[in-house]
């Protein structure tokens, strides 16, 4: 359906305005120039999805305005058989001046929908934005969420047979997220095609059947969601090498500085005594970590994730307020402690060490999926979902008077 070949873009960066004038006039070269992509490649069929990763400036914009036609390759192919639609920036291809209804009929026929198609769909997209009168209304009066709510219902709505998703659906509130969600995954259902592009990187292992990894503007994998964010988390942490050589020791696997290190972690309940804990028990972490100099601003953390690779929980030493020893040469241990108010279920941990709030200050030691661990029953009352609250009821009478 979508087969991208050998795509290459740059743009010309000058100081000022009047050098583009003294270029022209006095021939001589003002201009630096700037590679946002270069060779990129891949394929994408009916029925499958791909995500875009990548840090800020990486070119994933650049690169779905390319699919989108709103820029030109300087060399290389789109091959696209079927219609394309999007949402890039809020707000794209909308004139503020303009009522709802009319960016409504415009919008939908720049994007390919015939005369009859519009005044077909027009009701189904005004009843699924949840617009209501404000479509009788002029643009500039809307909210942000209001734009996109506009936007993505006339996108969705033009039978594309491939939907590209940009970070402007981030602007929404929650509920009409889920419905763009839900929405999105019955388009996936029915055999269209979906790029998926965000930072969530929940969101993009929930949607996404490979990942597409871009980096100052080449692509470093395209791999499955799980294998690709450790490719993007690796970026983040400035290291050059996925697997650093620890020695001979087989265990110590993952990506950092290694000026400190994570010997081991393991998982145990209080009650259970081992990996297969209750829901609802007294839980605890114990890392074992190695420095081999004084290292300031030790950072220690984790983070849970469910079997479909989702973040469920996490948390570091900073962000807790608690601070690991500077003057530590050698190996020592840290526990955590918490009450495991998981929903049953398998569950893996990564754990990581780091200077600073998060690793892209300076990541020491990062290992994704450290260990599985199991939630196998549920002490105290059942319940069903994610996680445990522990509501509390109260019964509220009021007397009526007669």
């Amino acid at each position: 359906m979508l087969t991208v070949e050998n795509i290459c873009k740059g743009f010309r960066l000058y100081k000022s305005p009047s050098d583009r004038l003294l270029e022209i006039f006095l021939r001589e070269n003002r201009h630096s120039y700037y590679q946002a992509l270069d060779n990129i490649n891949f394929q994408l069929g009916p029925g499958q999805s791909m995500g875009i990763i990548g840090s800020n400036g990486a070119g994933k914009s650049t690169l779905l305005k390319l699919l989108l036609g709103v820029l030109i390759p300087d060399s290389g192919k789109i091959m696209l058989k079927g219609r394309i639609t999007g949402l890039l920036e809020l707000g794209t291809g909308f004139n503020p001046e303009l009522t709802g209804l009319e960016n409504l009929r415009t919008n939908a026929l720049l994007i390919g929908m015939s005369e009859s198609e519009v005044t077909e769909k027009t009701e189904e997209i005004i009843d699924f934005s949840e617009i209501g009168l404000f479509i009788s209304e002029p643009l500039k009066i809307y909210s942000s969420g209001m734009i996109m709510r506009l936007a993505f219902s006339i996108a969705i709505h033009a039978n594309p047979d491939c939907f590209v998703v940009d970070e402007a659906l981030a602007v929404g509130d929650a509920y009409f997220q889920q419905k763009c969600i839900r929405k999105i995954i019955e388009f996936r259902e029915s055999g269209g095609a979906l790029i998926f592009v965000s930072h969530d990187l929940n969101a993009v292992r929930l949607l996404c059947d490979r990942v597409l990894v871009l980096e100052k503007g080449k692509i470093l994998t395209i791999a499955k969601p799980v294998e690709a964010t450790k490719t993007y988390n690796r970026t983040l942490a400035k290291v050059g090498s996925l697997e650093i050589n620890f020695g001979n020791n087989s265990k110590l696997k993952g990506f950092g500085t290694r000026r400190a290190e994570l010997l081991e972690s393991k998982i145990t309940g209080a009650i259970s005594g081992g990996d297969k804990i209750l829901s609802g028990e007294k839980a605890q972490i114990l890392s074992k970590i190695h420095c081999s100099e004084m290292i300031d601003n030790l950072v220690l953390g984790f983070v849970i994730r469910d079997r479909f690779g989702q973040d469920v929980f996490g948390t570091n030493s900073y962000h807790i307020g608690e601070k690991l020893p500077s003057d530590v040469l050698g190996t020592f241990q840290v526990k955590w402690s918490f009450c495991m108010n998981l929903g049953p279920g398998k569950y893996t941990l990564t754990t990581a060490l780091h200077i600073g709030p998060d690793h892209t200050v300076e990541c020491l030691h990062w290992e994704d999926s450290t260990l599985e661990f199991e939630v196998a029953g549920i002490l105290g009352p059942n319940f069903i979902g994610f996680c445990k609250l522990d509501p509390l009821i109260n019964i509220i009478s009021n007397k009526i008077k007669k």
